[in-house]
């Protein structure tokens, strides 16, 4: 368990399993005892703009960014939202599992060390995945305006089952749209690996 002190003054504890190894990255959900050290003393930062953000260092999050007004991607525009999505994936962050829809973005994201015991922020990743991809949609579309809608939802995934849980939903997400027969013919997903 990680107790942690909010900038309002309340107290909240963070409990799960202790941490699972996916893949070759690991996912840190667990009791503080079972984190690396420099991850035992884990700031959580809460921030509010309409909706509040969390962020927990070394957490995995659920994100899901949508597009302006419903603003319905080309896949032309869709290409561009996944290359710029995996553009600094494993130097920035570590992708699990990402699908870009017509309107909306969902992924299963966690960010790596930027410099000593550093991250890089949610905050900024998600900043330069669309703002990047903002720039690059009217070089393929004729669009003019607002691309993104500012903010995102995102989500600390808390333990292993709960991992699953988001990866099998981003894998349907096309399938259920009947856009695809199943996730792997959709062109615009992507998974570092089988579930």
């Amino acid at each position: 368990m990680i107790r942690r002190t909010l900038s309002q003054g309340s107290s909240q504890d963070l409990v799960g399993e202790d941490a699972d190894t996916t893949g070759e990255y690991q996912l840190f959900v667990g009791k503080a005892s079972s984190l690396p050290l420099s991850l035992r003393e884990a700031q959580l930062k809460v921030t509010y703009r309409n909706l509040p953000h969390w962020e927990l260092e070394g957490s995995v999050y659920f994100i899901t960014f949508n597009t302006w007004e419903k603003f319905e991607l080309t896949p032309a525009a869709r290409e561009v939202v996944l290359n710029a999505c995996k553009f600094f994936n494993g130097q920035r962050y570590q992708i699990f599992c990402l699908v870009v829809m017509r309107d909306h973005v969902h992924m299963l994201i966690q960010p790596l060390v930027k410099s000593e015991g550093k991250l890089w922020s949610l905050s900024s990743i998600m900043h330069s995945m669309k703002s990047y991809s903002s720039q690059q949609i009217p070089k393929v579309i004729k669009h003019i305006g607002t691309v993104w809608q500012d903010e995102r939802y995102d989500h600390i995934v808390r333990d292993e089952r709960e991992f699953q849980v988001f990866w099998e939903y981003i894998r349907q997400n096309p399938v259920k749209a009947g856009l695809s027969v199943t996730p792997e013919e959709y062109p615009f997903f992507w998974q570092m690996y089988e579930v």
